[in-house]
């Protein structure tokens, strides 16, 4: 861990992406600290002070029912990160599952199980979760399922190829001999083998499922109102420009900052820990 931390604080790029996600991060957890206006976040109207442009105590502004917009941008973090973190713990395990499973059992099953994995991977992203949210009622939990419907065969596919790499090594052929079970040599032999690679690709894709949250809430299908979301916020603000730009800017610099902010990080960690393989 020690090594991990010297290494990318020595490395300009990923010391800006963990300066970033920091930032993030500890903006989502100490919102109700750091805001100026927290009660903002809910459904509340200020038409005295509607569309301003950045100005003290609003620094981003504030948008078109008087709300503060940096108290809303903060917060939207905080769903957005939270979103993040839920989707890759329910798809991660599914997908690592199923390809363990597949790569190491082989025959029908692995035949089985690739198949649905392909045609997961066959349909875009964006369009599988369109769909499924297009049957759902958009909330957030719905919004959750819709992203791990789509994310869960990535991982499949990672380990799978992982999986098949190992299957002739010489200490899975030793476990067998010695009688350990199936899932003995899946999940306790092989499966320490993927973690770099798994470790790395969830922390790209904390990424890109925020992007991909935001975009269908940029749709109307994601995070509904008065919930701060960013993909929402740019939706709205994108219909007033250029003149209130900062209903647009903002939302959409956060979105920047977190995407660039996680796959700084995640290019560092797969040149350091592909290294140590």
């Amino acid at each position: 861990m020690k090594k991990t931390l010297l290494i990318l604080t020595r490395n300009p790029l990923s010391l800006l992406g963990l300066i970033l996600v920091t930032i993030i991060v500890l903006a989502a957890i100490f919102a109700d600290f750091i805001t100026p206006f927290p009660e903002h976040v809910g459904a509340v109207v200020d038409f005295t002070n509607f569309n301003q442009p950045p100005h003290w105590p609003n620094i981003f502004g504030t948008d078109l029912v008087g709300r503060d917009l940096f108290t809303r941008v903060v917060y939207a973090y905080r769903v957005s990160l939270i979103l993040a973190a839920v989707v890759l713990i329910i798809a991660v395990p599914i997908g690592v599952s199923i390809g363990l499973t597949a790569g190491y059992l082989g025959g029908w099953t692995e035949y089985g199980l690739m198949r649905i994995t392909d045609i997961f991977l066959s349909i875009p992203p964006l369009v599988l979760a369109m769909s499924i949210m297009g049957l759902l009622e958009p909330t957030l939990t719905n919004g959750m399922i819709a992203v791990t419907a789509m994310w869960w065969p990535w991982y499949t596919r990672l380990v799978y190829s992982i999986t098949r790499s190992e299957r002739e090594e010489g200490y899975l052929l030793a476990a067998e001999v010695i009688g350990a079970s199936k899932l003995h040599i899946m999940f306790r032999e092989i499966l320490p083998n993927c973690v770099p690679s798994i470790v790395t690709k969830m922390t790209l894709d904390f990424g890109f499922v925020i992007l991909i949250a935001s975009s269908l809430s940029f749709l109307g299908l994601g995070v509904q109102p008065p919930t701060p979301d960013l993909g929402s916020m740019v939706a709205d603000g994108a219909k007033y420009l250029p003149d209130s730009w900062w209903l647009t800017v903002f939302p959409g610099l956060a979105i920047l900052f977190a995407v660039f902010g996680f796959n700084l990080i995640g290019d560092a960690l797969r040149e350091i820990l592909g290294g140590d393989q």
